[in-house]
């Protein structure tokens, strides 16, 4: 069983798009990260992670037998002035705290509460941490903060 965490982040849609792309970078990770799913893929998202992962998966020939989720979140949104939320400081240790649990398989992890304050996209994530098995690691394809929100691009496979 194979897992890919995506951002929901309008950016990615091409209704979005400019003459430059500000996410390059994540663009670039997120489709190799969907590419590495199977055909029958799960999506876990709200819903404008959902339109995300439906472009996303759109954009992708995939391969293979492997039963996968597609799963769509991101950290707080308040980490900068100029950020959705504007800036809390809180929102580094969170994120901290979050890509930790991640990284690592943590499915314990209980500082759900506080991402609502903090804007953080957390329904994919709380659903992912309910199917995968603890102490599963996650490979880190992407891991950066544009606009003031943190976004992740990670996978992780399950044999």
């Amino acid at each position: 069983m194979r897992f890919v965490l995506v951002p929901g982040v309008l950016a990615l849609l091409p209704e979005y798009a400019g003459l430059s792309d500000p996410v390059a970078e994540l663009r670039a990770a997120c489709l190799e990260a969907v590419s590495w799913l199977g055909p029958s893929v799960t999506v876990l998202a709200d819903a404008q992670g959902a339109r995300v992962a439906e472009h996303l998966l759109g954009a992708t020939s995939r391969d293979g037998d492997h039963p996968s989720y597609l799963v769509v979140g991101n950290g707080s949104a308040r980490r900068s002035e100029k950020a959705p939320g504007h800036l809390d400081e809180r929102s580094f240790a969170f994120d901290a705290g979050l890509r930790a649990a991640l990284a690592s398989g943590d499915v314990t992890w209980s500082g759900f509460g506080l991402g609502s304050e903090l804007l953080a996209s957390l329904d994919g994530i709380r659903d992912l941490f309910g199917l995968l098995p603890a102490g599963c690691p996650a490979e880190v394809l992407y891991d950066d903060d544009p606009f003031g929100v943190q976004y992740w691009v990670m996978r992780w496979e399950v044999s």
